[in-house]
């Protein structure tokens, strides 16, 4: 069993089903409303632990019914919360999602996530220097990711930074992670106007850039890469990215080549889109391998 460390976020998702995106100043009537777990550094988590990693969390979360409720949800994954302490006065983080049209709208509310800090993570230096792999995104501060990226280099211990969401990344950042796991909007706003060939050509078997149904794009040394996707009729697509890079964390971890690690967290990633939730559709590897 693999040891996955997870650095990120957590928070709940107040998520809104409707036909349509509403336009400015405008009112429409939506189908349904629901509150689940959520937070890109959780969801990751759920996702690596479902599929047989021993997986640990470091985040923070509010001393409210939100907070109560995500750890709870992390445990019953199995995931281990030991690093995961409630801030007093401070509100858990909150995603407000809108589904529509086949696709999804978010707006993160950091809260609690923003006391994710340096400061804390020394506090967890154990957990990064076990992992076999770390992962980490960016709803939390950029300190905190430049620190604990430039930590793992130190320890030798492979570091999984997906930039999400997007905001510009210092180049020492990008030296120093061992994989790199932009969307097409991500990518464009870490390298502007450079040419993507180019791009992928200077970070070979460390860019993946995710394509949504069209697959992962990387350079493998030699040639330009595209890992396709698999088809399926979604339901919801909030969480794809997430549960796409813990699986491919998970799989390197285990060993497997770029190109079947790919493969495998394309599928892991094409089934979590079949069902409601950013965690409600992520598989089990059970699931995974029938």
């Amino acid at each position: 069993m693999v040891n996955i460390t997870v650095v990120g976020s957590s928070s709940i998702d107040l998520v809104v089903t409707a036909p349509a995106r509403p336009k400015a100043g405008e009112t429409i009537i939506g189908n349904d409303f629901q509150t689940v777990p959520g937070g890109k550094g959780a969801n990751q988590a759920v996702a690596a632990s479902r599929l047989g990693a021993n997986v640990s969390m470091i985040g923070r979360v509010g001393k409210d019914t939100f907070g109560k409720e995500i750890l709870s949800n992390l445990q019953d994954n199995g995931v281990s919360v030991e690093y995961v302490e409630p801030v007093t006065d401070v509100a858990s983080g909150t995603a407000h999602i809108t589904l529509a049209e086949e696709d999804n709208s978010i707006i993160f509310v950091k809260g609690a996530n923003d006391y994710v800090t340096s400061d804390y993570i020394r506090k967890s230096m154990d957990k990064l220097k076990e992992a076999d792999m770390v992962l980490i995104q960016q709803e939390i501060p950029e300190e905190t990711v430049e620190f604990v990226v430039e930590t793992c280099h130190a320890f030798e211990v492979p570091v999984l930074l997906n930039p999400a969401p997007a905001r510009e990344v210092s180049n020492r950042v990008i030296e120093r992670a061992t994989y790199l796991t932009p969307n097409e909007h991500e990518f464009a706003v870490m390298f502007g106007n450079e040419n993507r060939s180019e791009v992928l050509q200077r970070y070979p078997n460390k860019l993946f850039i995710t394509e949504g149904k069209n697959g992962v794009r990387y350079y493998d040394g030699e040639k330009e890469v595209v890992v396709p996707s698999f088809e399926v009729t979604p339901v919801d697509t909030t969480g794809a990215g997430d549960t796409f890079n813990a699986s491919f964390a998970v799989a390197i971890a285990e060993g497997k080549s770029l190109t079947d690690a790919i493969r495998f967290a394309n599928k892991a990633a094409s089934i979590s889109i079949t069902k409601f939730g950013a965690q409600g559709g992520m598989p089990t590897r059970k699931e995974m391998e029938e």
